[in-house]
């Protein structure tokens, strides 16, 4: 994912978990908040209670990958932070995939799109 689609200073996560809304499910949190940028920014969240670098590094870019794949069809303007949970551990690359794609329409994020003829 482009730098400029990332979350990257300690200050925007704060500022996405104080001021966002939060929806959940059984592996992972998703909290948006607007941004005021004609684009919407992702960032990613591992615990050290998942796992050791290498676990937490392997789920933070499973996460990355299922959020790449819909960022197209998401709505622009908004701070998008994924928080992994325990049972992430045990869940597979396409149960993340999911997962993210479940708690992203929760929110109503994606674009719709109109079907008239």
């Amino acid at each position: 994912m482009k730098r400029r689609y990332r979350l990257r200073k300690n200050a925007d996560f704060r500022r996405v978990r104080r001021e966002g809304q939060s929806v959940s499910n059984r592996l992972l949190v998703l909290i948006v908040a607007p941004n005021k940028l004609n684009h919407s920014r992702f960032g990613f969240a591992v615990s050290k209670r998942i796992g050791k670098a290498v676990k937490r590094n392997k789920i933070k870019r499973q996460m990355r990958e299922a959020a790449r794949l819909c960022r197209e069809q998401i709505q622009t303007g908004w701070d998008i932070l994924f928080i992994a949970r325990v049972a992430v551990n045990e869940a597979s690359y396409q149960e993340i995939e999911q997962s993210a794609h479940n708690l992203l329409h929760k929110m109503r994020l994606f674009i719709e799109h109109d079907i008239s003829v």
